[in-house]
């Protein structure tokens, strides 16, 4: 590559990237930087399922990585002698991670920060930057691309990660324009594209001389939704799924939205980029809520008798949770587990409990601790032998048996009481926590999504006794993953049918929370209660 540019051609149009939030420029880079949307609190991503086409093998990623750091052993090293900050050096390094490798920022992020001993301001400052960068990449792009001679895919990658962390802090920060504009040009020196300093310098010192927000305004694309959408940094397809969720938009009209859907929309994206809480669970039979609260010092929970906040700290290096008396749980998901050993079963419950999408553990691990106090067992189903194995030792010894097969043909003795049905998915309710994760997405993903989904229920209808549960949920609010799925199933299974279930109200399993929307199931919010964006519903098999 010559002057950090992959070609001499211009390609793309700037205009129609900040029209779609860069979702071309995204396509541009390839599909191989979608990433996985587990993350963080026990949310669902994928699974081990490989017929999800956009999903790479993790241990694929691992060996890229590895790859990565052979090829770039010293990038820190190299942005420290160019005369860059380590903070700045961490959050460049980090960066180059997710977008060459599909690393997760929330678990690289942290080593890096450790290795480098970094603490203080200093750790906030290479978190902030490096979250920051990753969350804002499509209006970030958009930026580079209307300065830009040339079109986003004609950029080196090390470069145009330069630029965006540069952008971000001119943008985003309170970092003087100069400080910007100079770490942007050493870090391209720093990543080999010397012949590029004067290119990143010439669009760096545009980019300073507009206001912030005059390039919001500027490049916000027309149509209430994609403006709103770019404003907060979003894909506009996941704003529109977002708005159809909350009963805010409709297929054939969704740009007229009222002043007050609007501010309600608006609510939806900005709770979606703040950082989360850490959400605790003490687990049942172990701790109370209110005893971790009094050892942590922290907040119990508003909704899960089992939650307590975390404000600030690294829950690891707390004794309940390193003497496995609590762990790491949103309180979204210890309802929806705790709603699986709660709901009305008719005839007695003989105690088979299944989790039939386990990995990596934590919803399996909380049915457990209420089993063993219940006297029930669970039985465990992971298709991926690393989640399964995560799976083990999240339950340690509470009484869960992992089976390490497809939950759409486990192989199990059907007649189970109570099943868990925490289906793979898109995983756009817990983008909050990998910010990276709304750009690495694409909409074309969920059909073959749904079909999975599909399958894994009727696995779980098949497996449940006459008068069992089934708790069908996801960490998407998409209404294709959550009410799509449902009510099919229920028409498939309605009068006439072999197997007829009935959907029961997820309201009688859960504590007042507000609302929950229109129908019997319940789609949680993090704007509305805090949680991620987590949907479950009730099925109920007739009995004969």
């Amino acid at each position: 590559m010559t002057g950090g540019f992959r070609s001499r051609s211009k390609s793309g149009d700037p205009a129609q990237r900040a029209g779609a939030g860069a979702e071309k420029g995204k396509q541009q880079r390839g599909s191989q930087q979608r990433g996985s949307s587990r993350g963080g609190n026990d949310h669902k991503g994928r699974g081990g399922y490989k017929n999800t086409g956009a999903q790479r093998d993790r241990r694929g990623g691992q060996r890229q990585t590895a790859h990565h750091d052979r090829q770039n052993p010293s990038l820190i090293s190299a942005a420290r002698r160019s005369g860059v900050d380590v903070p700045r050096a961490v959050a460049f390094e980090v960066l180059q991670r997710v977008a060459a490798d599909d690393a997760f920022a929330n678990l690289t992020l942290p080593k890096a920060v450790s290795s480098n001993k970094l603490s203080g301001r200093d750790a906030a400052f290479a978190t902030e930057l490096t979250y920051g960068t990753l969350r804002t990449e499509g209006v970030l792009d958009a930026v580079i691309a209307e300065c830009s001679s040339r079109g986003l895919d004609a950029i080196a990658p090390e470069v145009l990660m330069a630029l965006r962390l540069g952008t971000y802090q001119v943008l985003y920060t309170r970092v003087e324009a100069h400080a910007a504009v100079d770490t942007t040009v050493r870090l391209v020196e720093a990543a080999g594209h010397e012949k590029a300093k004067g290119f990143a310098n010439g669009i760096m010192r545009t980019i300073t001389r507009t206001p912030a927000q005059e390039w919001l305004d500027k490049l916000a694309p027309s149509g209430e939704v994609a403006a709103l959408a770019f404003r907060h940094a979003h894909p506009e397809w996941i704003a529109r799924s977002f708005g159809r969720a909350l009963g805010l938009l409709d297929t054939a009209d969704d740009n007229a939205l009222s002043a007050e859907q609007t501010a309600e929309l608006e609510r939806a994206l900005e709770a979606d980029s703040e950082r989360p809480l850490v959400h605790l669970v003490a687990r049942p039979g172990e701790i109370s809520a209110e005893e971790l609260a009094l050892i942590t010092g922290c907040e119990e929970g508003r909704y899960s008798p089992y939650a307590v906040y975390l404000e600030q700290g690294d829950p690891g290096s707390l004794e309940p949770v390193r003497q496995k008396l609590a762990a790491v749980q949103d309180e979204g998901s210890q309802l929806i587990a705790r709603a699986v050993t709660e709901a009305e079963l008719i005839g007695e419950d003989s105690g088979r409990w299944l989790d039939l999408c386990a990995g990596p553990g934590g919803k399996a691990a909380l049915m457990g601790a209420i089993a063993r106090v219940e006297g029930a067992e669970v039985d465990a189903v992971e298709v991926s032998p690393h989640r399964a194995t995560l799976v083990e030792k999240t339950v340690g010894d509470l009484p869960v048996r992992v089976h390490r097969v497809d939950g759409r043909a486990p192989g199990l003795d059907a007649g189970f009481d109570r099943v868990l049905v925490d289906a793979p998915c898109s995983g756009l309710g817990a983008l909050r926590r990998r910010p990276e994760a709304r750009w690495r997405k694409a909409e074309s993903d969920i059909a073959e999504l749904n079909t999975l989904q599909t399958e894994l229920l009727e696995s779980a209808l098949d497996l449940v006794r006459p008068g069992g549960v089934v708790v069908y949920s996801t960490c998407s609010p998409d209404l294709r993953e959550t009410r799509g799925i449902v009510d099919a199933a229920v028409q498939r299974h309605g009068a006439g049918a072999e197997t007829r279930v009935e959907e029961l109200d997820a309201r009688d399993v859960l504590p007042d929370m507000g609302d929950l929307g229109s129908e019997l199931s319940a789609q949680m919010w993090p704007h509305r209660h805090g949680t991620d964006a987590m949907f479950f519903a009730v099925l109920r098999r007739v009995a004969d």
